[in-house]
């Protein structure tokens, strides 16, 4: 596969673009666009992309630091789920795209899902991995930053000196012959973004837009079956600590034509943690299912009777409880 790097204008902002192009001239279908978890970058990746190049994908990829996050830049603006699916919309109409397969990981799922919701002519398949959004449950260090003073705390936990210190640490531990797993790996170079002060605050902008002390306020279990026309694939990992397994078994629940993979072995970051594995699911995924292709109308008129059941149901004569029934007359 072939590496473009460069950065998009979007509305004055800058957003930083991986392209992967396939080195075969028979390009395979529409891109696949691979979008990252909160505090994260394109980089969590780079796994499944070096699997992608060693069996030969076909596909065009498309990897976005999403706003405040990695290379892009890191404004005071807007981060909530419905300005970042707009990014998504933006970085495909800029790189000649009006069809995607959105796979994101984390925060990025619940991107995925409202891209999903927004635009649904645009999205041909979901990939939900770890995914956001889909229930209360999350990690109390997330809760926490609802709490008063979090900004303060978080600066003097995660800055430059901080975020040094445990690099030496690491680096020390290693030369005694120690190692991380990938997936601690990845953990740490999550929390280190946040010692630079513009992610850190976009950080802060999201997960408090999100989550509050009770756990995830922003979900999209109501309106899942508005993607039952689209393919959706979910990964979890069956020990994540973030955000339980049992997000993605629900889920599969509520869309019976979606598939559920659990890694056994694996916590928040499956596809780090198996990228092969990960890489196979996903090529089998695209190669056996067909993309969606909804139109506005077939969506409106999916809502419109959506909401038509759900009136006639509240219209609908009270059933007599077996009490009433044994009232004399």
């Amino acid at each position: 596969m072939a590496l473009e790097a460069r950065t998009l204008t979007l509305h004055g902002r800058e957003i930083r673009l991986r392209e992967y192009h396939p080195s075969t001239k028979d390009v395979a279908g529409e891109p696949l666009v691979l979008l990252h978890g909160i505090s994260g970058s394109g980089e969590t990746w780079a796994p499944l992309l070096d699997h992608f190049e060693r069996t030969g994908f076909g596909r065009r990829v498309l990897v976005p630091d999403l706003p405040g996050h990695g290379e892009s830049g890191a404004p005071r603006a807007d981060y909530g789920l419905g300005a970042m699916a707009s990014v998504v919309r933006d970085v495909l109409a800029l790189t000649g795209n009006r069809h995607a397969t959105i796979a994101g990981h984390s925060l990025g799922g619940g991107i995925a899902m409202q891209f999903a919701y927004q635009f649904p002519e645009m999205c041909a398949r979901l990939v939900l991995v770890g995914s956001a959004g889909l229930g209360p449950q999350v990690t109390p260090v997330l809760r926490a930053t609802a709490l008063p003073g979090a900004a303060v705390t978080l600066s003097l936990a995660v800055n430059p000196v901080t975020v040094a210190i445990a690099r030496g640490l690491a680096a020390a531990g290693r030369s005694l012959g120690g190692t991380l797993s990938p997936e601690t790996r990845e953990l740490t170079r999550h929390f280190s973004s946040l010692a630079d002060p513009g992610r850190r605050r976009a950080f802060l902008f999201i997960a408090r837009s999100l989550i509050d002390l009770r756990g995830q306020r922003a979900s999209a279990v109501d309106k899942l079956y508005l993607a039952r026309e689209v393919p959706t694939l979910v990964v979890w990992g069956a020990h994540d600590p973030l955000i339980p397994v049992a997000h993605g078994r629900k889920t599969a629940e509520l869309l019976p034509d979606s598939r559920l993979t659990v890694f056994e072995n694996a916590k928040h970051f499956p596809h780090v943690a198996d990228p092969a594995r990960f890489g196979g699911e996903l090529e089998r995924f695209l190669a056996e299912t067909a993309p969606a292709r909804l139109t506005l109308d077939e969506v409106v008129e999916v809502l419109i009777r959506a909401s038509e059941a759900a009136e006639a149901l509240e219209k609908a004569p009270e059933k007599l409880s077996p009490e009433r029934h044994l009232r004399p007359a």
